[in-house]
């Protein structure tokens, strides 16, 4: 009988390692996604004061990037026209100002998400620390019950 509670303590113990395994997994993929939107949202930002500069800039000269670590001056014929990626491949032009308050209410949504991503990382990070606490005792329950046998 001892054998069998000691087994199903065994099953226990590699059904824990398992789920710690996939929660930090998922801890990874949350990490992930936290910097994906903050890249974006650093992006935003650099968008945004590059939209701001080109309204007060006489001659609206900027380095564009062709590539390869190559970049050129080039003059912007049109300021206030902006062209705007939306999603799905999808672009539409907007005033200047249009573009920096669509950029901001990306940023505010990308924030929002970043939030959530945070918080349920938070939450994983404490199941995995209970999930440890366990695994924890555990291991000593079987170091104690393997010292008890000799």
């Amino acid at each position: 009988m001892a054998d069998s509670i000691q087994q199903m303590d065994q099953r226990e113990l590699m059904t824990l390692q398992h789920y710690m395994k996939e929660y930090g997994q998922q801890a990874e993929i949350f990490v992930g996604q936290l910097e994906l939107l903050e890249n974006g949202r650093m992006e935003a930002h650099a968008a945004i004061e590059a939209l701001e500069a080109m309204i007060v800039a006489e001659d609206a000269i900027v380095l564009h990037q062709i590539g390869g670590g190559a970049s050129v001056k080039a003059k912007i014929l049109e300021p206030d026209k902006v062209l705007l990626s939306i999603g799905a491949e999808v672009v539409i032009e907007r005033s200047n100002k249009d573009a920096i308050e669509f950029l901001k209410e990306r940023i505010i949504e990308m924030e929002a998400s970043q939030k959530k991503v945070s918080e349920t990382l938070d939450r994983l990070r404490g199941q995995m620390n209970e999930i440890n606490k366990r695994l924890e005792a555990g291991y000593q329950q079987s170091v104690a019950a393997g010292q008890e046998q000799e």
